[in-house]
């Protein structure tokens, strides 16, 4: 295949990539303009759904905007063969393919993250603080990104390094090994970021003697959870949004409940909550997923090992020849339509199950205080109660929340 047609190929995806996402998300702006289902009224009075709608279509809007601007300039960079120019700017300085493959991608990465700040501070500091959510300081917001560049250059920098150790050790059989290193570092960081990341950037507190952690207990003992890691993390310092997650393996397990999450509902929510998160754990999801997710990324792998020595494709870039990072750079885009069918069907398994974990709380708890606390959380981040069902299927992880209510309702 000549490098011409490689370089249409890699403009007609990234073409189909942008038209798809914003087809379905006007789809999905244009569906959140309903009434409300009648079995969700009273979430919502008739202000507060309009702000809601409000909300929803002006965070559209910017993404519109953000997105169409990174498409143009994604095309304009295609075309010119600015990427096989960095390229060969970085080869210069870098003689050694290792090095110049991470000071190429180091350059991309700080010349995105600097493009995107903009962005991103309009987004927290203009949409998400006009609708009361941003509780985020400019001082929280520097360090972050401070403490993000960081781990940046120490994980990713790391994982790269043997990555690319791997290419030239190995060759084309690099894959193996590789998926190998990413399998045992997903592990890792399941049972370990809690304690070890998280802590980085939040505040973890074991929870206080109280009515929630006593019947939080009393219910884990009731269905054979042995749990002694509740958390409360301080996610008001960020946002008023609220959450709840599981995360790590065996003795490392850790309930995770947001300050916000706890100050807005009363105990038998925060139990219902639990209920479903204990779920997730009874029926293996989490290790499930993690099983999917190292499949899934063993299978990118083994792709990549069929393109990553090609020089047509390099030079479809605008390279002068072959080169590692633009192989991967083009991979990348050549991928997206297998990622995108990938995550398509990662995300039905995902929403079985949330329906199972919802269905498990049910039996082992009650329904209604989770019905409430799913309201609650829709009404409190101003959620989409009628998003478009293409929508849901390409991009939710989790069922809408109307589909969530007459799934449990009918359990008996």
């Amino acid at each position: 295949m000549s490098e011409q047609t490689i370089l249409y190929i890699l403009i007609g995806i990234t073409v189909f990539d942008f038209l798809l996402g914003k087809t379905l998300g006007i789809l999905n702006n244009r569906s959140s303009k309903q009434s409300i289902p009648s079995e969700l009224e009273g979430i919502y009075d008739d202000e507060k759904y309009a702000r809601s709608q409000q909300y929803q279509s002006e965070v559209f809007n910017f993404s519109i905007f953000s997105s169409a601007l990174s498409f143009t300039v994604t095309l304009v960079l295609l075309w010119t063969g600015v990427f096989g120019w960095l390229d060969g700017q970085v080869r210069e300085l870098v003689p050694m393919e290792s090095v110049a493959t991470l000071a190429f991608f180091g350059i991309l990465f700080i010349a995105s993250d600097l493009i995107g700040i903009p962005f991103d501070l309009y987004g927290t500091f203009v949409i998400e603080e006009k609708y009361g959510f941003n509780k985020m300081t400019v001082k929280t917001y520097v360090m972050d990104k401070l403490k993000g560049y960081l781990l940046t250059t120490i994980i990713g920098g790391a994982l790269m390094s043997v990555f690319l150790l791997l290419i030239d050790s190995f060759g084309h059989n690099f894959w193996i090994y590789f998926w190998i290193v990413v399998a045992v570092f997903l592990v890792v960081m399941n049972m370990f970021y809690t304690s070890l990341i998280m802590p980085l950037f939040n505040k973890l507190t074991p929870m206080e003697d109280s009515e929630l952690k006593d019947a939080i207990t009393e219910y884990s003992q009731k269905v054979g959870f042995p749990l002694n890691n509740i958390f409360v993390i301080d996610g008001s310092k960020r946002s008023s949004k609220g959450n709840a997650f599981f995360s790590g393996l065996g003795k490392k397990k850790k309930v995770v409940l947001y300050d916000t999450l706890i100050d807005n509902h009363t105990t038998e929510e925060l139990v219902g909550v639990m209920a479903h998160e204990v779920g997730h754990f009874k029926k293996k999801h989490i290790i499930y997923s993690m099983i999917l997710s190292v499949l899934q990324i063993g299978f990118m792998l083994w792709l990549l090992s069929k393109v990553i020595f090609t020089p047509e494709v390099s030079m479809a870039l605008g390279g002068q020849t072959q080169s590692i990072a633009l192989n991967i750079m083009a991979f990348g885009i050549l991928y997206s339509p297998v990622s995108m069918l990938t995550g398509i069907l990662m995300n039905i398994f995902s929403r079985k199950n949330e329906y199972e974990a919802d269905e498990y709380a049910v039996r082992t708890y009650k329904k209604e205080p989770l019905i409430t606390a799913l309201k609650k959380l829709t009404s409190d981040n101003l959620g989409n109660l009628t998003p478009h069902p293409w929508y849901v299927f390409v991009n939710y992880s989790h069922p809408s929340l109307l589909q969530r209510i007459q799934a449990m309702n009918t359990i008996p």
